[in-house]
């Protein structure tokens, strides 16, 4: 924080525009190099820029933060990331932006000077997210944009860790890092910084019978622009340490407009709190400078609504080129200096010597010897303007002091000179404190690797199988295969959850089977506080386990629950790699989920002794604080099935989970990977899991089938089984990039 206040954060996506917002009032910048940033599209900066951004942005009294916050191969968290970090951090760079645990892991260890922000990529939604992240030894939590004032206030108030949100800029529709539409629709991943925006696209919504739903235009995915200047007394006082502007995408003008405007904004508010306001003018640049069919103020006063989506055309509008002009004039084009202060000392047979100051540091430069002057001697006038040109450097002086005899001499190019050296070494004064020793490489730790697993496999392989809907638990007790029930959240209703599950706990007991819950995909304040204050209860429901798809329910469950529940970790708390996968130990997991996006070769190259593979189901694509149902209809708390039709005429199952308030939708076809099982015995897979999610008793009992005449006896392949088209093998041929 600034004197006391809130850090404003801003984007740039170029060199051109880190100079543009610092020139803005930015009292910092976030910024991708060459690798592992989450805009790969974005022009980013080569290593040399990055390191006079660092430079640029410390003589100004700023600071630069560095993404790295995309998932990570094994082979780029073990062979890249030290060697890509370690110039920039031994230049003083602030901070890293990661989404990755392995990624976290290593960073902690190996730059040990630096400080860590979490990434939004992480879906922290809550205080025990957050208090894993400083646990982990996070500085910082960068919260999920659909967080409200009060939950933000509930982890300022018990985590005790900076907290940075967003202010201004693009809404995505999907809780960030839960995203695989743009994935698994075209491959590119938004967990490695390719997301293609198919939230962008128009889509037709049709309900269960799929007859067409008409609203108020097709794009239903797409959320306005987020504008929260309105809101900035409230953000302060919620405890937002870092107001944080989306657009590394955008252009100079944009982020230098904007960030200016939140910079008289929050100087305002702190100069005079009580009579804050928003003058029409300042919203209308606002709004001339880009937006999306208008703005929104975000999730901070709302849970979700109709008037957060664009529903028109989606383009990124912005007008008044005389604006343009202006802020290229104002910022872009502006060179900022530091004012400095200096004494000029010439007397006659000693050192020319200067001495210079920027409030903070002193420094004294020495020159040539000061002769006797045999004609004409050095005018006061000529001095003072040679010594004033500061030129290219970071300088200009605020006073200048001159004490020097009347008849001296000293040739200009020695008084240039001086000037210079005196210049270059206040400069590297200030930049030497923030310089970093190439830190000692930890040798002690080792990635494991699948070649090097050594410990015994389990003796038969484990078969699971996951279930949305109460009535597909029937079928499933007569599976014998079967050796552990799933049970989603979304089975069951608030009201009569503890009662209902320990019925079905029950029956899954005597069918010989093990029971699961699976939590929230998201697990925020309300639901955290529900499951505490129904602990006993839910202890007493006997389950044999929990599946947890997020940090805040893995955290919650590891504190509250204190080891009496084997622990599963679903395929959303990713580990790519084997560092992240042995970070998620801290959970205590029975076993972790491949993740979705990895394939075969990346599977082979996993530790996977204590993983399970999912192998047929509808792939999550989208978890939305958005519901499709009400925002083309009204809010009526009924579980429900709705359609997306795309471009294509595919149709996207989406339900509704009313008691936690998301959407989920999935892939238009079901992933079936039941022709690998040869592989997966190769890869050590240590269990197998089928989800079901809309299928109906009919269609359970067939994919029963083809799971034994592909899977368990191999009689059939899969293609003449189902017909080619009716499945996917989603990531596990082709992977990502």
């Amino acid at each position: 924080m600034r004197n006391g206040q809130v850090e404003l954060l801003a984007p740039a996506g170029s060199y051109e525009t880190f100079l543009a917002v610092i020139a803005a009032g930015a009292d910092a910048v976030y910024l991708g190099g060459s690798h592992f940033g989450a805009r790969a599209y974005a022009d980013n900066f080569t290593e040399d820029e990055l390191l006079s951004a660092i430079d640029y942005a410390h003589m100004h009294g700023r600071r630069v933060y560095l993404t790295v916050n995309t998932l990570f191969k094994e082979e780029e968290l073990e062979g890249q990331l030290y060697s890509y970090l370690l110039p920039y951090y031994r230049q003083g760079l602030d901070a890293v932006i990661v989404q990755d645990l392995g990624a976290l892991s290593l960073i902690r260890r190996e730059f040990p000077g630096m400080d860590i922000h979490t990434s939004t990529q992480m879906t922290v939604t809550g205080s025990w997210g957050a208090a894993y992240m400083k646990q982990l030894g996070a500085s910082r939590v960068v919260t999920a944009r659909e967080m409200s004032f009060a939950e933000i206030r509930d982890i300022h108030e018990k985590v005790g860790i900076e907290i940075e949100s967003f202010v201004h800029g693009a809404l995505c529709y999907c809780y960030s890092g839960q995203c695989l539409l743009s994935s698994m629709l075209g491959g590119r991943s938004g967990n490695r910084g390719r997301c293609a925006q198919p939230c962008r696209l128009p889509y037709e919504v049709y309900d269960k019978e799929r007859k067409r739903i008409f609203g108020e235009g097709e794009y239903v995915l797409s959320p306005k622009d987020l504008n929260t200047i309105s809101l900035i007394p409230e953000m302060v006082e919620s405890g937002i340490d870092s107001f944080k502007i989306e657009g590394r995408m955008k252009q100079a003008e944009y982020a230098a407009g904007v960030v200016s405007v939140y910079r008289e904004y929050i100087d305002r508010y702190y100069e005079d709190p009580k009579h804050y306001v928003v003058s029409a003018k300042d919203e209308k640049k606002l709004l001339n400078l880009g937006n999306r069919s208008g703005f929104t103020d975000g999730y901070y006063n709302r849970r979700n609504g109709r008037e957060m989506i664009t529903f028109g055309k989606p383009n990124h509008a912005k007008a008044d080129e005389t604006l343009q002009t202006e802020i290229r004039q104002k910022y872009v084009n502006k060179e900022i200096k530091e004012k400095i202060n200096g004494i000029l000392k010439l007397k006659k047979d000693f050192p020319a010597t200067i001495r210079l100051s920027d409030g903070n540091f002193w420094i004294e430069q020495q020159g040539d010897i000061v002769q006797q002057a045999k004609k004409q001697p050095l005018s006061y006038e000529k001095v003072e303007t040679n010594i004033r040109k500061t030129g290219n450097t970071p300088f200009v002086f605020d006073t200048l002091q001159i004490e020097m005899e009347d008849d001296v001499f000293l040739p200009i190019q020695a008084l240039n000179a001086l000037r210079r050296d005196a210049l270059e070494q206040l400069e590297a004064a200030l930049l030497t404190q923030w310089r970093r020793q190439t830190p000692k490489k930890d040798t002690s730790v080792v990635g494991v690797s699948a070649s090097k697993c050594t410990e015994k496999m389990e003796q038969r392989e484990n078969l699971a199988v996951s279930v949305e809907l109460r009535e597909q638990i029937s079928p499933i007790l007569l599976w014998d295969a079967v050796d552990d029930i799933y049970l989603d959240s979304s089975c069951y209703g608030r009201d009569t959850l503890f009662s209902a599950l320990k019925d079905d706990v029950s029956r899954i007991h005597a069918a010989g089977k093990r029971a699961y819950y699976i939590f929230p995909a998201i697990f925020r304040k309300k639901t955290a506080d529900f499951y505490e204050a129904g602990l006993q209860s839910f202890l007493e429901a006997n389950l044999d386990g929990v599946v947890v798809k997020n940090y805040d329910a893995g955290a919650f469950v590891k504190n509250q629950c204190k080891g009496r529940l084997l622990v599963i970790l679903d395929h959303s708390l990713y580990s790519w790699n084997n560092s992240a996968k042995e970070q998620l130990q801290d959970f205590s997991p029975q076993r972790d989920t491949v993740p979705l996006e990895l394939n075969r070769k990346e599977l082979y190259e996993r530790d996977n002794r204590r993983s399970e593979i999912l192998i047929y189901g509808r792939q999550t694509l989208m978890v939305s604080a958005q519901c499709v149902h009400a925002n083309l209809g009204k809010c009526d708390g009924s579980k429900t099935v709705t359609y997306l039709k795309d471009r294509y005429g595919k149709y996207f199952p989406v339900k509704n989970n009313c008691a936690e308030c998301y959407n989920t939708i999935y892939n238009t076809t079901p992933l079936v990977l039941f022709g690998f099982h040869e592989d997966f015995k190769r890869m050590g897979m240590a269990g197998y899991r089928i989800a079901f999610t809309t299928e109906t008793e009919e269609e359970i009992q067939r994919v029963k089938e083809l799971y034994r005449q592909t899977f368990v006896t191999e009689e059939k392949k899969v293609s003449d089984a189902l017909g080619n088209g009716m499945y996917t093998n989603g990531h596990y041929k082709r992977g990502v990039e």
